[in-house]
């Protein structure tokens, strides 16, 4: 395998001084490599620096041919056709004209060696289940997983050298989610693709953590680096322990040589006090004493020191595994209080009561993200057009709370804790900050304008301020929480969920997420509107 990409001591600081990344020296071979790394670590910024979209503070990027590029936020108009999003629709109206008769040297340039660009095209939306359609087909015909699919097999057809993805699986449902690791499987050159996917990222050769400023490498998938890394923690924290341990005993020994140095110069300043033996010999033993306790000192310490720097080495190599645990107000939300009702469009009505916690699944296209919409906002919402099939339903709470998939609801100029005082009017700023300490937001961070805040951070500002609210919610409704957040900012969604005491309805598509949130009960929504219960 060859370089493909090569960092030299790259940099990058914006505009008002943070850095994002710094002295950054690292090599990607040819392959798969999945980078992970916690959420603020720099993963999207690295990608856009290395597609060539951000240029560095200082140091280089090196690429080994053209990069091609899918961002964590892909914007669609549905207008767009299937050529579009494939990326091909230049080669396609190239060679259209050659056939024409057309000879312009320009679209042979254009066209290249692509000259089966049709059939390959064909080919490429058949394995993604879109077999017959024409290439001409508008993006607002197709599903927003399979749109994705598409602009994914797109970067593929292309061929480029270097491709990377940004969080491809976002709003995927579980087929599209299969369909894309069949694509990965197969994939030529260099993929690098960030993801808090585990399923894709097992498909990877290689995993790249970026952490603290620096890259590091394992020669395997996620799980065998999770594996590898978990023993490497093990392994660190006894040694801590024991080094920790060695201190103790070191502590311990230079004490217990104090207290006998203290004895021995008890007895001897009362021998001399009692003139016992010759003025010559005494002073003799004082100085031979005091030799001998400089010499017992100085190894002791010097025994304690070492003891310190190997305690403080073996504590480096230990991660801070930090956790999640806000104090959350009582939403007052009683057993037999009715929140919400959803009702399928066969007329069977599914009751939110209590502090239940309900999922909603289903493949893409069928209306998941629309029936919370038309929930929290009837008014707002466009309703179904006479005939089709879809889900509605009710609020039977006014105290509700609300995450769309896009966490848009911010203002990009303010900051964490005027954010959260918007919501939460009455709690001062040493309690707001406590609580955003609580969620991982310390230090000057919470001060910093919300458009410099990394996705992480961002999602958790617009959590606190859903469970933080005056009065409190008694209905949290989150669409595909978990788009965006890396494997560790998914625990800590977990863990600040898990001390909320009022109802929750939640659509994902993430199976390890809605198995840890533990949910009273799972809803299938399918493509005729129907509701229906499923095996958690």
């Amino acid at each position: 395998m060859f370089n493909s990409i090569t960092l030299s001591s790259l940099t990058l600081e914006w505009t008002d001084g943070t850095v994002a990344l710094s002295d950054l020296s690292a090599t990607f071979s040819s392959g798969r490599t999945g980078l992970v790394g916690d959420n603020g670590a720099g993963k999207s910024t690295l990608l856009r620096v290395i597609a060539g979209l951000i240029p560095p503070t200082s140091g280089s990027v090196s690429v080994a041919g053209e990069v091609g590029y899918l961002p964590q936020t892909l914007t669609l108009s549905r207008d767009t056709t299937l050529a579009d999003l494939l990326g091909i629709t230049p080669k396609l109206r190239a060679l259209e004209a050659i056939v024409s008769g057309e000879t312009d040297p320009d679209l042979y340039d254009v066209l290249g060696d692509d000259w089966d660009i049709e059939a390959r095209a064909a080919e490429t939306l058949a394995s993604l289940g879109l077999g017959g359609s024409s290439l001409e087909r508008r993006v607002g015909e197709i599903s927003g997983g399979e749109a994705m699919l598409v602009a994914i097999a797109g970067l593929q057809l292309r061929d480029c050298p270097i491709t990377l993805l940004d969080e491809p699986t976002n709003n995927l449902d579980r087929d599209a989610r299969a369909r894309l690791r069949e694509l990965v499987r197969t994939w030529k050159g260099t993929l690098v693709v960030v993801s808090h996917d585990l399923a894709l990222l097992d498909e990877m050769d290689t995993t790249a953590e970026l952490r603290a400023g620096s890259l590091t490498f394992f020669g395997g998938p996620y799980s065998a680096w999770r594996e590898y890394l978990d023993g490497q923690q093990a392994a660190a924290v006894q040694a801590m322990r024991a080094a920790d341990q060695a201190v103790k005993v070191g502590q311990r020994q230079r004490a217990e040589a104090e207290s006998k140095l203290a004895t021995r110069s008890r007895n001897a300043a009362t021998a001399r006090a009692n003139k016992v033996g010759s003025k010559i010999v005494m002073n003799g033993r004082a100085s031979d004493a005091e030799n001998s306790a400089a010499r017992m000192r100085s190894g002791l310490d010097a025994r304690l020191a070492a003891a310190r720097e190997r305690a403080a080495a073996a504590a480096d190599r230990v991660r801070s595994e930090e956790h999640v645990s806000l104090l959350l107000p009582d939403p007052d939300v009683p057993n037999s209080r009715r929140l919400a009702v959803l009702i399928g469009s066969d007329g069977r009505e599914q009751v939110i009561q209590g502090p239940e916690r309900v999922v909603i699944v289903g493949p893409n296209g069928v209306g998941k993200s629309t029936l919370l919409q038309r929930l929290v906002a009837p008014d707002v919402t466009s309703r179904p057009a006479d005939g089709e099939l879809s889900a509605s339903g009710r609020l039977e709470t006014a105290r509700v709370g609300y995450l769309p998939q896009r966490l848009d609801g911010l203002d990009e100029d303010t900051s964490a804790v005027e954010a959260i005082r918007e919501a939460a009017p009455e709690m001062e700023q040493g309690a707001i900050r406590n609580q955003l300490g609580r969620l991982l937001l310390r230090g000057d961070s919470v001060f910093r304008p919300v458009s410099t805040l990394s996705g992480g951070e961002r999602f958790r500002v617009s959590l606190a301020r859903l469970l933080l609210a005056t009065p409190p919610a008694q209905l949290l409704i989150l669409d595909e929480p978990t788009n965006n957040l890396d494997v560790s900012t998914v625990t800590h969604l977990v863990e600040a969920l898990a001390g909320y005491r009022g109802g929750l309805l939640v659509v994902s598509h993430d199976d390890d997420f809605i198995r840890r949130l533990e949910p009273t009960r799972v809803l299938e929504l399918d493509a005729d509107g129907i509701l229906t219960e499923v095996e958690v």
